[in-house]
């Protein structure tokens, strides 16, 4: 719908129907049987049904024009789907919005397989400067009369049409035979009726007015938003440039969602607060402008941003979704357009927790922000359609998942290779008496040149092949590295000195070999001149 307004499901707590008369009959007092059980409420008025909208809608509506659905059961009319779109301001509009609130509502409910056979008509408006109630009712008479003639020509006929303005309801199915005052029917005290006893029972509440829900989204207009602005401009100049480089993007993803895990739970960790405006303005006062506007730039990067709506159940929900209402009221003055990515996030947390009011106000919020906004289009119209989220939460946990496990995979092959490093390096002090001994270089010695070396007595291995080492006294001496000389890397199998400016005189095989030994086999504690000792620090 091009203003992106709510086309919504049934009433799902209750079995509510209505046992009205015939469309267009003249409706004076009329006996209607029905009961009140655990899991029904039947409405016999137009008065019930005036005192119904806010509880089948989940809020009071201002300015709106509500079609609900009516599915014959067994000669009753149980509610189903319901439409709303706000009233145009100019009356040259309302036809084309008739019939486009009309065939949405009947074409959504045929792709449910649960075309209406009837329907219910609101008009809520209240009176402007210098209005009355009766003044509102008798301005949009020819808008109801367009609701009535839309639906009809889908075969659908509406069988009451109520306005409601000033506390009071007219109906336009009256049939002028004098059945209902010219100051209209007043409107019942709020929670009398037998719809909201039923409600109340359910645990159904109803909110506010869809202004005061819109309100939490809306951006700042205090001394923060200048503060704010700064903020943003201030991170754009930073975070921009890293974005569009492929090193720096994945740098900015990993620092955002680790700045909203750090801002989560600074908002889980106060105390809850009743009265919604309070709270949302406590939530303002936690976040920094500075961080609001990090992670604002950050979440714009649609991969962040869907790692971001991985947070969607359990106890991450809660304060993630106030983190998300927060951070789109910052989204101030020419960053308004970067509001959708936060307004997305807020109304998928919301379907996905199941208030699905504040979801389509969210979602169709985002999709005023930035039209052309995909995961903004499809939450909102999959909301609208009455599907279930589990699909799309099936998605998202698959993908934290197979990320954690790329991660898991990744450390693993980093501690292999850590592990590798360490056999390959040489071992720095004195070894532990308790483990075994080292085994010598020379077992690696193809085994005539070992005889060969044991004949001659130059291997520190005895004949019967058990560890010998040799004392300190008959280690070769190194040359110091003051003389111009620098030790060969570990492990490169040969530890004698390369002294700079001279050629370094030929050694036979089994003195290299004697010099790697007499770096692996260290028993005696003792340490080569020019090589740390236990305890030194080793950079």
């Amino acid at each position: 719908m091009t203003n992106h307004d709510e086309m919504t499901g049934s009433f799902d707590n209750d079995d509510v129907s209505y046992e009205g008369r015939p469309p267009y009959a003249p409706h004076g007092p009329t006996p209607f049987d029905g009961d009140l059980g655990t899991h029904q409420v039947t409405l016999r008025s137009p008065a019930e049904l005036a005192d119904a909208l806010p509880y089948l809608l989940g809020y009071r509506p201002e300015d709106s024009i509500i079609l609900v659905s009516l599915h014959d059961r067994g000669g009753r009319g149980r509610f189903g789907g319901r439409a709303r779109l706000g009233i145009p301001t100019h009356a040259g509009d309302w036809a084309a919005v008739a019939q486009q609130l009309a065939h949405g509502l009947v074409t959504g409910g045929e792709r449910r397989g649960a075309r209406p056979e009837q329907i219910v008509a609101y008009l809520c408006q209240e009176p402007a400067k210098g209005e009355t109630g009766r003044s509102v009712m008798e301005r949009l008479r020819p808008l109801a009369h367009q609701l009535r003639v839309a639906c009809g020509r889908l075969d659908v006929p509406v069988i009451e049409a109520l306005c409601i303005s000033d506390g009071r309801f007219w109906s336009y199915c009256c049939g002028g035979q004098g059945c209902c005052p010219d100051e209209g029917e007043p409107m019942g005290l709020p929670g009398t009726s037998v719809l909201a006893a039923a409600a109340a029972y359910a645990g159904i509440q109803v909110r506010g007015t869809l202004r005061e829900l819109r309100a939490r989204l809306m951006p700042l207009e205090t001394a923060v938003a200048v503060e704010q602005e700064v903020a943003l401009d201030t991170a754009g100049m930073s975070l921009v440039p890293r974005i569009f480089d492929e090193t720096g993007r994945v740098e900015v993803a990993d620092e955002t969602i680790e700045l909203a895990e750090r801002l989560m739970h600074r908002l889980a960790a106060t105390a809850p607060v009743p009265d919604s405006a309070a709270a949302d303005r406590r939530d303002d006062d936690l976040l920094r402008a500075d961080e609001a506007a990090a992670l604002i730039l950050g979440l714009q990067d649609r991969t962040t941003r869907d790692r971001a709506a991985e947070w969607m159940e359990g106890d991450e929900a809660g304060p993630a979704l106030r983190l998300w209402r927060a951070l789109a009221r910052r989204c101030v003055g020419p960053y308004a357009e970067h509001a959708a990515a936060l307004l997305t996030l807020a109304g998928w947390v919301a379907w996905s927790t199941g208030d699905e009011l504040e979801a389509r106000e969210a979602l169709a919020m985002a999709l005023g922000a930035d039209p052309d906004y995909l995961f903004a289009r499809l939450l909102h119209q999959a909301c609208n359609e009455g599907l279930d989220p589990e699909s799309v939460r099936r998605c998202l946990r698959a993908e934290r998942v197979e990320r954690a496990e790329r991660v898991e995979r990744a450390e693993c092959a980093e501690r292999a290779e850590r592990g590798g490093r360490a056999e390959r390096e040489e071992p720095v002090g004195p070894p532990d008496p308790a483990a075994p001994a080292p085994v010598s270089l020379s077992s690696h010695v193809p085994e005539q040149r070992r005889r060969r070396r044991t004949r001659s007595g130059t291997s520190p291995l005895a004949a019967n092949g058990e560890g010998h080492v040799p004392t300190p006294s008959a280690r070769r001496p190194r040359t110091s590295a003051a003389d111009g000389s620098r030790p060969l890397a570990a492990g490169r199998g040969n530890t004698g000195p390369r002294t700079a400016g001279k050629p370094t005189t030929p050694r036979r095989r089994a003195d290299r070999v004697d010099a790697q030994e007499t770096n692996v086999l260290r028993a005696d504690g003792g340490t080569p001149e020019g090589e740390p000792a236990a305890g030194d620090d080793v950079m």
